[in-house]
């Protein structure tokens, strides 16, 4: 059993995600801003911690990752303001980074998306622009990091029920849904062979276990 931490406790994924490591026999921490969501997250078997990440430095945030084993940021700003997509997806992810490293908290998985990177090609005119070069930057600096992390880079999310088979790899065209994106989130957390690896994945025939399996190998 594992204690782990998940950022952006109430997201779709997260909640999922949640309910599937609870289910394992991990213990879980899940944390997020709204207290109005206290009681959905504590269903998912998840111990709920209301924490604004946008207002906590990285002392307070050390000190509730503090005792875990890992930590999974599924945190976002959704879409808002290109300010607020910095404030959430740049620096309190990097913010989360360095707490965890103050706590003490060696495993850390980031769910970041396909094609992310320094040179993600987005235009500067696009709405997505200022979320691509947020991504790109919290995981450079994940990567520089003395983290032990994984990058998930799913494809287009959607809310179709999870297949339990994905298909790995950069450039390919789909989606999957965000229940298969937790499962992802969930084994690599199991398989220590998937530090370091940016694992970019869609909707396809190869069961999740053995997906991540082959990453480990390549």
């Amino acid at each position: 059993m594992a204690r782990v931490a998940i950022i952006g406790g109430h997201g779709k994924v997260a909640l999922q995600l949640a309910k599937d490591l609870a289910a394992n026999g991990h213990e879980v921490s899940s944390l997020f801003r709204n207290p109005d969501h206290v009681e959905e997250v504590a269903a998912t078997g998840a111990a709920p911690i209301v924490a604004d990440l946008e207002k906590l430095d990285t002392p307070e945030l050390a000190e509730r990752l503090s005792g875990h084993d890992a930590v999974v940021w599924s945190a976002g700003a959704g879409g808002g303001s290109p300010e607020r997509t910095y404030a959430v997806d740049r620096d309190a992810a990097i913010r989360s980074m360095e707490a965890a490293e103050q706590a003490g908290v060696r495993r850390y998985v980031m769910v970041s998306y396909m094609g992310a990177g320094k040179d993600h090609g987005v235009d500067p005119d696009n709405g997505f622009y200022a979320y691509a070069e947020a991504k790109a930057a919290a995981d450079d600096h994940l990567r520089r990091s003395g983290l032990d992390w994984t990058i998930l880079g799913p494809s287009a999310l959607t809310d179709d029920p999870g297949t339990g088979r994905i298909s790995v790899g950069g450039g390919q065209d789909g989606s999957v849904s965000r229940a298969d994106v937790a499962a992802v989130a969930a084994e690599v957390l199991e398989q220590p062979g998937t530090v370091g690896q940016f694992i970019e994945f869609i909707n396809g025939d190869t069961p999740i276990r053995d997906a991540v399996s082959a990453v480990t190998k390549a």
